[in-house]
């Protein structure tokens, strides 16, 4: 439908800007030629400067500028952008067109292959093995894995399976853009009279857009805006934050375990790593405690224990509290469990996505700015001065971003209330059953104030994580 309709002040193509930025093709199709070339050429660096000494472009790349800052930030704010002009994605189209484009077999076509993907491949790792992706030769071996594993499914599987299934990002991704505040929609007063469906057409997912508005869902959706290109009627509009979460949609079991496991991992154990290990009483608390016994009684020294226990207990205690408050929601409420479960569950999304961007957003002053240009100065030879970090960790004025984790279990708050209204219209009910099926959340806040707290009573250890003194150092006495 080439029709040109009246479009709205809140489609961003309805501005010139960000229909350049957005729809012109030669403009989407050299930015994904660069960004292609800069992702392969760091691959190739990582190989031949294995070492961070003499090679810091390939890991601020991937670590500090693609998944850090891009994917986090772009994820909050616009959605899947960034899948639009993914490497992956990119060859994938043209490989596909050459391909065998065979039906993925139902064994294969299952989003917990890519979820199992980056637990054990990523997440699970970092944990066992610190450091482990600060060398830029795992690095990238990491990513070349990952590519020659799309090539094969991209030449043997149509609708770009690899992205839908195998990804370990897709799944993530796709749970986690549900808080932007932009979505993919068309006109109906355009689609009314459609007899092309050339949107659907253009579509290399085989997915229909004009479906989106009515499904409240843009399904496997990567805004690579191919679709927005062959269609006036396709619309990128401005909502409010987490419009979709306020209704119902199709619920997706694997979204949900996605996004509670990535809650537990980044939510809880990189708090728990990251700041109370920090402090004067790390050795008091129990997952401490289970390492220093699990070091005791075995020889295991190639892995870190300390890592393992934060992981388990995190994971273990997330999904069980999420678990028993659904539980205890579902009796309340009188619904089913399960429909309590994954209806209910959804409403954590924030905790991670709006809460990871006050780590992401100081750690960008601190860090990932100064690397990232240091990272393309080095490996682009381009001869400026080295960066000094934008700021120096503890400067007063980064306290800003600490204000995100408080807004992060606040909208979690907003949106289970809504996502309880869902289940029923009975308010009393809904009221009673807030606070079990809000535990997460809870939690979540209760272990931000902590922090807060046990610095402020116990102070900072004078020697690293877990090697503090029993001495502990009252810096305020509280009464």
């Amino acid at each position: 439908m080439k029709n040109i309709i009246n479009k709205k002040g809140k489609d961003l193509f309805s501005f010139s800007l960000f229909r350049f930025l957005f729809k012109n093709e030669i403009f989407l199709q050299m930015l994904r030629l660069l960004i292609t070339f800069t992702f392969f050429y760091a691959i190739f660096l990582g190989f031949i400067y294995p070492v961070k000494e003499e090679n810091a472009f390939t890991t601020a790349l991937f670590w500090s500028l693609f998944w850090s800052f891009f994917m986090v930030l772009s994820l909050s704010t616009l959605g899947r952008v960034f899948c639009g002009i993914c490497p992956h994605g990119f060859i994938g189209k043209y490989i596909t067109k050459i391909g065998l484009n065979k039906k993925i077999p139902k064994k294969l076509a299952n989003p917990f292959i890519g979820l199992s993907i980056i637990l054990g491949g990523y997440w699970l790792l970092i944990f066992l093995f610190p450091g482990i992706y600060r060398s830029p030769f795992n690095t990238s071996l990491f990513f070349l894995i990952l590519t020659i594993l799309s090539i094969v499914f991209f030449f043997i599987y149509k609708d770009m399976a690899y992205c839908k299934y195998i990804c370990p990002l897709g799944t993530v991704t796709k749970v986690f853009s549900k808080i932007s505040f932009m979505k993919l929609e068309t006109y109906k007063e355009g689609c009314s009279t459609c007899k092309t469906f050339d949107c659907a057409k253009a579509c290399t997912y085989d997915l229909k857009p004009f479906t989106f508005n009515k499904k409240n869902s843009m399904e496997d959706c990567t805004l690579c805006m191919d679709c927005a290109t062959s269609c006036e009627n396709v619309a990128f509009t401005i909502n409010k934050p987490s419009s979709s979460l306020f209704s119902k949609f199709k619920i997706q079991k694997v979204e949900v375990w996605t996004l509670l496991i990535l809650t537990a991992i980044l939510a809880f154990s990189m708090t728990i790593k990251h700041a109370l290990n920090r402090t004067a009483i790390a050795d008091e608390f129990i997952w401490n405690k289970i390492s220093t016994y699990i070091k005791n009684i075995t020889d295991i020294t190639f892995i870190s224990i300390d890592g393992f226990t934060i992981l388990f207990f995190s994971i273990f205690t997330v999904i069980g509290l999420n678990i028993l408050g659904m539980f205890v929601s579902s009796k309340i409420l009188k619904i089913d469990y399960e429909k309590t479960f994954y209806t209910l569950s959804y409403a954590l999304i924030p905790l991670f996505i709006i809460g990871g961007l006050a780590h992401i957003l100081e750690f960008f002053f601190v860090h990932y700015a100064s690397n990232i240009f240091n990272g393309f100065n080095e490996a682009f030879h381009v001869g400026l001065d080295p960066m000094e970090p934008l700021a120096k960790r503890g400067e007063s004025w980064l306290l800003i971003f600490k204000v995100f984790p408080h807004i992060a279990y606040i909208w979690a708050f907003v949106l289970m209330f809504y996502r309880l209204k869902l289940l029923t219209e009975k308010i009393n009910l809904r009221l009673l059953a807030f606070p079990f099926a809000s535990i997460v959340i809870i939690s979540y806040m209760s272990l931000n104030f902590y922090v807060g707290y046990v610095f402020k009573t116990y102070g900072v250890q004078k020697s690293g994580h877990n090697n503090a003194s029993m001495q502990h150092k009252n810096i305020h006495k509280i009464n």
